[in-house]
């Protein structure tokens, strides 16, 4: 160690030493920079720069070594042989290209290029050592030569292992240093133990100052040029091939344009063209795409226009847009397209869809809306249209029943039958749900909007049999007339749901105009559903109760709870005109808890043998409490449950069957009595009786009335009552008003009786109906 430094100290000029290292350095962070670039260059183009790398390492460490060589200043002068100068640089390159490009991917990959770089550089020192032309014998101890090349190669595996490990600057910054001090410890190692004998009998070289100096400005000069343009090269590459890859991963097309004529593009530009690139090389881009504005594609504009091309048959809309700039020291223009063509058709998607409805396809709300208005603007000069609101009868039933995929399905035949009904120009609309409305053109008179409605009307009638089909729905019509009904959207509006809420009171399935008078109704039912929700405050409901009789004993076993509105300005209003109201608004609930507790706390007092029958409606269904409350209050009242009896229509089954089939088993269990209120009018009565084991069947009273003449009636009558018989249900026959009909209930075997025959409905009983009609229909 101490006679490696004394040879450098000592046996070399110090500052030729100094440039020797600066080469050094600056060669091994070039060669590793080259070799960063070549692992990140692809792999057609990684030989080149690996080829490179081998070339400025070798190149590097030769110089190093030809410089120092020339810093060595020894009792006698040293010259150079050109050959063997020359090899020990292809030594050394040759070396270094083994060692990048063929080692590492063998096994133990780092450590052969350490042994090829190691071994490379050290046979490029001994070349060159022998075209030394000096009057001396060479000699060398081989030994400390040797603790060299165990240093070098140990620097050389490091280098190459960090290398490969470490990130960033460090990668680089710490191969270079021990690539360094294996470049130097060889070399120095190898001079201090190099021994010149002086031999007289060997000619060698003059001395000659000047010409070692300008020698070794030449070495350096042309090594930092050459290493300056490779490094330069490196990151000139670098930077374009990022760019290009920056320019080739937009989503726009890019052309360069000059002349008129496009130089460049990116693969991007040719795929939007469904082009090859080679064919676009040179292409006038006006004859590639047709400006919508009919500009020049290469004059420079601020904005971007539009422009369409025909590619594979169907027309792509592009955006495009043209900037000047300097392109290889020539004024040029880059053109930029973007596709806009699914962009078009999403935004031509959104607008169908804000302005059409989904399901349908029919216009919505919102251009429902937009055309009346604009419509309503243009009418002038006594010019009108009309507005039909149509609502579909029956279909929350045949939803609920058969499903919402059944209910789509009705829907679609719907709006098919009103577009083929409406006449040109008009709009039909869906507004949601099963409400629908008709806005037709101007100067539509109320006959022919009349005529148009009773189009739809019969077309339903056609095909829509609600007699047959149990999914089938019918239609009610509302008109209104244009000025004539209303002058604004709002108030036109107003009137046709009037006139559609006049048609659905009138039967359904039929249509109204609007009348002024549609407008005083309105308000008073609204003012007697603000009264209704103070009776039961106000004290105004009372309950009527209407014997049920048994027919085999002929006694009265029981009474149905009928409520009574005693309205302080009206007067009594009927059930079948408030109760409606009732279950519309909601109101129903509490008004059915109150009647409940009535019925319970009046039936509490009489004679045990005797029931008392609550209509349930099905909408207090809906509460998830009703099987409690009604637990709660006959636990107030005192009446045994037994003695109550539920009556509930199939419309309560419809909706959240289960949930309603749930309660009706909770009420059950606890012995209070079910009983199936207006059997034969639903849609579902043989599954329902399935599904739940009821107490007790009525049979709908209009079966009844229609005993004596409809021999169809009576059949199914009798039929029911055979139903029940088989099921062990008694059947109660209700809305008997005649002797005949009484009769006839008897003779087919009717357990119950219930009607005006035997009573009217009246205040709480006493217990018993009068000994005369008791002993009158005994059996």
């Amino acid at each position: 160690m101490f006679t490696v430094l004394e040879c450098v100290v000592i046996q070399h000029d110090h500052t030729i030493v100094l440039l020797a290292a600066l080469i050094c350095l600056f060669g091994m962070l070039a060669f590793f920079h080259l070799l960063l670039r070549a692992e990140e260059s692809p792999a057609g183009r990684k030989h080149y720069w690996v080829f490179v790398a081998a070339f400025v390492g070798g190149l590097s460490v030769w110089a190093t070594h030809f410089v120092a060589m020339l810093a060595y200043k020894g009792s006698v002068p040293i010259g150079f042989d050109l050959n063997f100068t020359s090899l020990s640089a292809v030594v050394a390159i040759a070396g270094f290209w083994l060692a990048l490009s063929a080692l590492p991917m063998a096994r133990y990959g780092t450590l052969l290029a350490a042994s090829a770089i190691t071994v490379s550089v050290a046979v490029m020192h001994f070349v060159g050592m022998a075209g030394m032309d000096v009057a001396a014998t060479v000699s060398y101890r081989w030994d400390e030569i040797a603790g060299g090349l165990v240093v070098a190669w140990l620097c050389f595996a490091l280098s190459l292992h960090f290398f490969g490990r470490f990130s960033a600057w460090k990668r680089v910054a710490t191969a270079a240093g021990l690539a360094i001090v294996a470049i130097c410890a060889l070399h120095f190692t190898a001079m201090s133990a190099t021994v010149l004998s002086p031999d007289p009998s060997v000619p060698g070289p003059e001395s000659d100052d000047l010409a070692r100096m300008l020698l070794i400005t030449a070495i350096v000069g042309v090594t930092l040029l050459v290493l300056s343009a490779t490094a330069a090269a490196a990151l000139v590459d670098r930077y374009l091939v990022d760019l290009k890859g920056l320019v080739n991963a937009s989503l726009d097309g890019l052309a360069v344009v000059q002349n008129g004529r496009i130089v460049e593009l990116n693969p991007r530009f040719a795929d939007l063209l469904a082009c090859e690139e080679a064919t676009l090389i040179g292409a006038n881009p006006d004859e590639l795409l047709e400006v919508i504005d009919g500009l020049p594609a290469h004059v420079s504009r601020q904005t971007p226009v539009e422009a369409t091309r025909l590619v594979d048959g169907k027309t792509r809309v592009f955006e495009l847009a043209v900037r000047t700039i300097e392109y290889r020291g020539r004024p040029s223009e880059v053109l930029a397209i973007r596709d806009l063509t699914e962009n078009r058709e999403a935004q031509r998607e959104i607008e169908y869809l804000a302005r059409h409805d989904v399901l349908t396809g029919l216009a919505n709300r919102t251009m429902f809306q937009q055309q009346l208005q604009l419509q309503i603007q243009q009418c002038a000069d006594g010019q009108g249209f009309a507005l039909l609101t149509l609502d579909l009868d029956r279909f929350k039933a045949v939803n609920d029943l058969f499903g919402h995929a059944e209910g789509d399905r009705i829907l679609k035949t719907v709006a098919g039958i009103f577009k083929e009904c409406a006449g040109p120009g008009d709009l039909v609309v869906r507004l949601g749900g099963d409400e629908f409305v008709i806005l037709t053109t101007r100067n539509t008179k109320a006959e022919q909007a009349q005529a148009l409605a009773e189009t739809i009307l019969t077309t339903f009638g056609e095909r829509m049999n609600t007699a047959g089909d149990p999914a089938a729905v019918g239609v009610s019509i509302g008109i209104a007339i244009f000025p004539k009904d209303g002058h604004d959207l709002e108030g036109l509006m107003h009137a046709a749901d009037l006139a559609l809420y006049r048609a659905k009171l009138g039967g359904r399935g039929i249509l109204a105009f609007y009348d002024p008078v549609m407008d005083k109704e309105a308000r008073e039912r609204r003012q007697l559903e603000t009264d209704l929700r103070l009776a039961i405050s106000r004290n105004e409901l009372i309950l009527n109760y209407q014997p049920i009789l048994s027919v085999e004993c002929g006694e009265v076993v029981g009474y149905e709870a009928l409520v009574r509105w005693h309205h302080p300005v009206h007067g009594v209003i009927a059930p079948d005109k408030f109760i409606p109201i009732a279950e519309e608004t909601g109101i129903i609930i509490p008004l059915g808890e109150w009647v409940l507790r009535e019925a319970c706390t009046h039936a509490a007092h009489w004679p045990s043998h005797l029931k008392v029958a609550v209509n349930v409606s099905p909408l207090q269904f809906s509460m998830a409490n009703l099987g409690q409350m009604v637990c709660l209050i006959l636990a107030q009242t005192g009446l045994p449950p037994k003695r109550l009896e539920i009556e509930v229509t199939e419309a309560a089954l419809l909706k959240d069957r289960n949930v309603t089939l749930a309660i009706l088993r909770q009420l059950k269990t606890l012995g209070i009595g079910v009983v199936m209120d207006d059997f034969g009018t639903g849609y579902s009565s043989l599954s329902n009786l399935q599904s739940f084991p009821f107490d007790k069947i009525k049979i709908d009273r209009s079966f009844i009335a229609a005993m004596g003449e409809d021999e169809s009636a009576r059949a199914i009558v009798r039929a029911v009552i055979g139903l029940g018989r088989s099921l062990d249900l008694p059947v109660t026959a209700e809305g008997i008003e005649t002797d005949a009909q009484y009769r006839m209930v008897v003779d087919e075997g009717c357990a119950q009786a219930q009607g005006y025959l035997f009573g009217k409905p009246g205040g709480a009983p006493a217990g018993v109906v009068n000994a005369a009609t008791l002993n009158r229909y005994s059996v």
